[in-house]
């Protein structure tokens, strides 16, 4: 018996097998292709046939991916009659749902690379990073028309907020900032209606962004919900007129810590609390004059003049449906929104320009809404209809009482 061991190289095994197998899905889907040429002229090649509809004009080269690599097909070129294979058909489709698939795992925060070892997993061969640019572009086509679609529902309440991100100009690093807007419809969803860059977070970006969203149609809002960002009242005020501004109790809370010890921060937080937990407005504004008064006794002075200040901007909300304060009183509905965002850019890290940073912000909005979020009804506005007729048959008796 000889000593010798035979070694097997199973790489070279496993290359030539899946060359094989190749090969063989190629000759058997070009047969394929010439039976179906063939039954469509009513003759095989080269035949004399008087029942032939058609001739035969050579092929054309297209490639088809398959499960076991890449294949060349010879697809027939006929005179006569248009050639139609299902082949053909089914690659299409796979074309399509592919470009999906590449363009929805990038805007789902997966990286390039992984990208690229995914495909090669799924398919046998890589798509390059060029690949994936070139479908981003044509996915950054569509968001471009989302993005400016006309508002055709109604909108009674809106939150707004403005996102922060930072881009790499000119070898130097600033911030941008990315403004957005979610609408409640009259049938309780929310919708996302606006995304639109805003330079900074002042007056005239403000006013650009709210002047954008009524130029597409928002119309009938009753209440604007947001943090007070620098102009954004003033430019509400300047654009809706008379529509209510309710600032974020949330942000309101903040905003008053930044004025407090730490150790009394838990105990500030309640009196806070206590406030909006009244059961009107004018109860609330009792409650916040005891607090006014409580803070000064605790020597927290600047917190107790901010509290006298800003009051009453938080309680716009108690003019509302009560069904409704728990949803209106807060920026909440822009919670998920900005994690997403920040999960998302998080993995980008710096943009090249505003540009870039807004389409991928504006791709991953529409990837929340085509989720739950935005088919969960959000509120029931038949509070609100209601609110509105029994105010509006008030004000029809005092006028003709007057």
């Amino acid at each position: 018996m000889s000593n010798n061991i035979i070694q097997l190289n199973q790489e070279a095994i496993h290359t030539e097998l899946k060359d094989l197998v190749k090969n063989s899905v190629e000759e058997t889907l070009n047969a394929i292709l010439d039976a179906e040429a063939e039954k469509l002229v009513h003759a095989e090649r080269y035949a004399r046939d008087e029942q032939r509809t058609g001739y035969r004009a050579g092929h054309y080269d297209r490639k088809l991916m398959t499960t076991s690599g890449e294949v060349n097909l010879k697809v027939p070129k006929l005179k006569g009659v248009a050639f139609e294979t299902a082949i053909i058909e089914r690659y299409r489709r796979r074309e399509s749902s592919v470009e999906e698939a590449l363009i929805e795992m990038y805007l789902a925060g997966v990286s390039v690379r992984r990208v690229e070892d995914i495909t090669e997993a799924l398919w046998g061969t890589k798509v390059s990073p060029g690949t994936i640019s070139n479908l981003n572009k044509k996915a950054y086509e569509n968001i471009e028309r989302w993005r400016n679609r006309p508002l055709k529902d109604d909108y009674p309440y809106v939150y707004v907020d403005g996102i922060f991100l930072k881009r790499c100009w000119g070898g130097e690093f600033e911030n941008i900032s990315i403004l957005v807007a979610i609408g409640v419809t009259s049938d309780g969803y929310r919708e996302i209606i606006g995304a639109a860059e805003g330079l900074k977070e002042d007056l005239e970006s403000w006013k650009n962004f709210f002047v954008w969203l009524k130029g597409r149609g928002l119309s009938d809002v009753k209440l604007i919900i947001g943090d007070k960002a620098l102009g954004m009242v003033d430019a509400i005020g300047q654009v809706f007129g008379n529509v209510k501004y309710q600032r974020c109790t949330v942000h309101f809370y903040r905003n008053i810590f930044t004025v407090v010890p730490h150790s009394k921060v838990k105990t500030v937080a309640k009196m806070l609390k206590a406030i909006h937990a009244q059961e009107d407005k004018e109860a609330a504004r009792k409650k916040a004059a005891d607090v006014v008064i409580k803070l000064r006794t605790m020597k927290l002075f600047k917190a107790s003049q901010k509290v006298e200040e800003s009051i009453e901007e938080t309680l716009t909300y108690m003019d509302f449906p009560p069904e409704h304060w728990i949803r209106i009183r807060t920026n909440n509905a822009l919670e998920r929104i900005n994690r997403e965002i920040k999960r998302r850019t998080k993995v980008v890290g710096t943009f090249p320009d505003s540009e870039s940073a807004l389409m991928l912000v504006c791709a991953r909005l529409r990837h929340v809404t085509s989720s739950e979020w935005g088919s969960k009804r959000y509120l029931n506005m038949d509070h609100l209809k209601s609110m509105i007729i029994i105010e509006d048959e008030q004000s029809e008796g005092e006028n003709s009482v007057g």
